[in-house]
């Protein structure tokens, strides 16, 4: 399992469109997605120990955001055979034990990770109101420790897109396993 850094954030990139089946078992949209204030999409997946370790923080940070009018929708997207702890059944386990309070969906095709430019588990891309990117960075100083006592960086990012539209301009990217991508034949 060799850790890797996403890409800065490009400023101002349009959000894209999909349409996913979640585990509620309902197709969501991006614009289904999205809050009045933003939108966060967060890449992740169930067996990746990166995700495990902040399974907590993310559920506190995303409550959070929420009333803050940023929404958030997280996307698996690894290779199910390969990975079958990742499958739709244990996505749809995962979110009723965590008790997930936003869309955890399927990109079982991987054209959303590809389109969006996902590269590991977790990949965050915060948006503003107008869907634009204004944050692809980490979660916190944390890694795959616990801490409860790190600058918050995701949250104090996606607070500050809520208010003024516009993400900070110092990042730190989000560090985690690569997104496991199918092999073709």
């Amino acid at each position: 399992m060799a850790a890797l850094n996403p890409p800065v954030c490009d400023f101002g990139s349009p959000a894209l469109n999909f349409e996913l089946l979640g585990t509620d078992g309902q197709k969501w949209t991006l614009e289904q997605c999205a809050g009045s204030k933003g939108l966060l999409i967060m890449f992740i997946c169930n067996h990746c120990p990166y995700v495990k370790a902040i399974h907590q923080r993310i559920l506190r940070d995303t409550a959070e955001l929420k009333t803050l009018g940023i929404a958030t929708v997280a996307i698996s997207s690894n290779d199910i055979i390969e990975y079958p702890e990742d499958s739709f059944e244990n996505m749809q386990k995962l979110a009723k034990q965590l008790n997930f309070d936003f869309p955890y969906l399927l990109d079982e095709s991987q054209d959303i990770a590809k389109q969006y430019g996902a590269v590991c588990t977790p990949d965050f891309f915060g948006y503003n109101n107008k869907l634009e990117l204004q944050y692809r960075g980490r979660l916190d100083a944390s890694k795959k420790e616990s801490a409860d006592d790190v600058k918050r960086d995701l949250f104090e990012a996606m607070k500050q897109v809520a208010q003024t539209g516009h993400g900070p301009k110092e990042q730190i990217a989000s560090m985690g396993c690569s997104i496991k991508w199918k092999k073709h034949v």
